[in-house]
């Protein structure tokens, strides 16, 4: 669990999902919240409506669900200086210990597929291996379950166990959903089992900004806190709408920010695991960067109109349809791409293998091309590409020659003995920073020890001398700052920086 200002999502990182319907044999038990079971209750004048009905029919197929994982531990205390392995006894010999994380989840059917996080049930740090999964229910019942399929980028799984006749609950429809509905959660935050909390609904489609094919959140005042991960969110006809995702917070505690994700979005994906099939996304096969004010002044483009392409994969659809590095895309499949319909949205919404519309922009003109959409890759595959930023801002060494002193960048050549050293591709050409004046407007943007500099103002730089000319000239042209396009372990991103008067 992450306790930031931030999403904590290992709070509750998960999905939701829609109207689902479930294969049982005659004679079946129906569903808790089978259409007529539950009747929300009308109060008096004044008085508080009472949900206590409405959750004696629901909390009995609301379940806890823990993991025991093996995790290696170093007991060597200088592990990673000179001294490691003179430990006394030990060797510096990793030790194996258990470790375990809580969670919560649902039934979705009598015979016992339970829908919860994949946080919940994956390993919670490096070198950790899941041994087993447990599902208890409110009655104290433990069952051992097995996993049927999980989904990183939705952060759904789905497991079962056996068992018949067990209480069990259907989807609802989220998108009947409206701000100011009350919803209620079950669920288990810090380990007490089946804790109920209740709302309203604060936004239908919020978007976090952390991008992907999910971002799209009920967004509630319902108490979510550790814990509650997996668990359901009710609407006041019992049906499920969303699943407790994740929290907006400074402490890692409730403050009356929580997230789930809609029932709409999940269900085709819980069909899918459940039927052991595997979840197929869009993919352009570009790196995306967000197209910030100044940036914005830079390309020449209305700000929050688009997204800039600031790397295109090789030999991925994007560059067989001819985007290119610097295009800042506006619209896709005929639909604007704005802050709170972003392009990876957009893009993985739609079938691999369709033909579909991009605009974009290029060097201040529009154009349209058409692009095959491919095949998202594994999330672990992503996961080696992510973009890793360096703070080592050390100042320049004796001899080292200042790019454009003004920008506050010490620069030297890139050899293939330094490429090598920063991850860079083999035919990369640029300029390495070997520091950066910590006052500069460039280590405010992020720029640090070992980024590869390869255009500045869109012109490809092999010297510092190239880079301080092109400053020079923008300077003289009344210019009040400069694009450079920085790579960090392969890949890239614009950064805008500033020219002190």
């Amino acid at each position: 669990m992450r306790y930031a200002y931030a999403l904590t999502t290992a709070l509750a990182l998960s999905g939701a999902a829609a109207v689902m319907t479930l294969n049982t044999t005659a004679g079946a038990q129906t569903a808790q919240n089978e259409p007529g079971a539950i009747q929300a209750s009308v109060p008096r004048a004044g008085a508080p409506m009472s949900f206590a009905d409405m959750v004696a029919k629901l909390q009995p197929a609301v379940v806890n669900i823990s993991t025991t994982q093996r995790v290696q531990v170093n007991t060597n205390p200088f592990a990673g200086t000179p001294f490691e392995g003179l430990v006394p006894g030990q060797g510096g010999q990793p030790v194996t210990r258990q470790a375990e994380s809580l969670g919560s989840g649902f039934v979705i059917s009598a015979d016992g597929y339970v829908v919860t996080n994949n946080h919940v049930i994956s390993a919670g740090q490096r070198g950790a291996v899941v041994e087993s999964i447990t599902v208890t229910f409110p009655d104290r019942r433990e069952f051992k379950a097995k996993l049927i399929g999980r989904d990183v980028q939705s952060d759904l799984a789905v497991l079962k166990i056996e068992g018949t006749n067990l209480p069990f609950v259907r989807f609802g429809d989220s998108r009947q959903a409206r701000v100011g509905d009350w919803v209620v959660a079950i669920g288990n935050p810090f380990g007490l089992g089946g804790s109920v909390t209740a709302g309203i609904i604060s936004a239908t489609h919020r978007v976090t900004g952390q991008g992907g094919a999910y971002d799209r959140f009920l967004q509630t005042d319902a108490s979510i806190n550790r814990g509650n991960s997996g668990g359901p969110m009710f609407d006041l006809q019992g049906n499920v709408i969303g699943i407790n995702s994740q929290i907006l917070s400074p402490t890692g505690g409730n403050v009356g920010i929580g997230f789930a994700i809609p029932a709409e979005q999940a269900k085709p994906i819980v069909d899918t695991l459940m039927g052991g099939g595997a979840i197929k996304r869009g993919y352009l096969g570009v790196q995306m960067q967000e197209l910030t004010a100044d940036l914005a002044e830079s390309f020449g483009v209305p700000k929050n109109g688009g997204t800039i392409v600031a790397r295109v994969e090789p030999g991925q659809a994007a560059e067989k349809a001819g985007i290119r590095q610097g295009d800042v895309i506006v619209r896709v499949n005929n639909q604007d791409v704005t802050p709170d319909q972003t392009l990876s949205f957009i893009v993985a919404n739609v079938a691999p293998g369709s033909r579909i519309p991009v605009d974009l922009i290029r060097d201040g003109k529009r154009q349209t091309v058409t692009v095959t959409v491919g095949t998202r890759p594994p999330e672990e595959e992503l996961a080696q590409q992510q973009f890793d930023p360096e703070d080592n801002n050390s100042g320049p060494q004796d001899g080292e020659t200042m790019g454009a002193a003004s920008l506050g960048i010490a620069l030297t050549p890139l050899t293939p003995q330094i490429a090598r050293s920063i991850g860079a591709d083999a035919n990369a050409r640029g300029v390495v920073v070997l520091g950066v004046d910590a006052s500069s407007d460039a280590a405010g943007k992020g720029l640090a020890r070992g980024d590869l500099i390869t255009t500045v103002n869109r012109t490809p730089v092999t010297t510092a001398a190239d880079v301080a000319r092109i400053v020079g000239q923008a300077k003289s042209g009344g210019a009040k700052q400069v694009l450079l396009f920085v790579q960090r372990r392969g890949l890239g991103r614009y950064v805008s920086v500033q020219i002190p008067g």
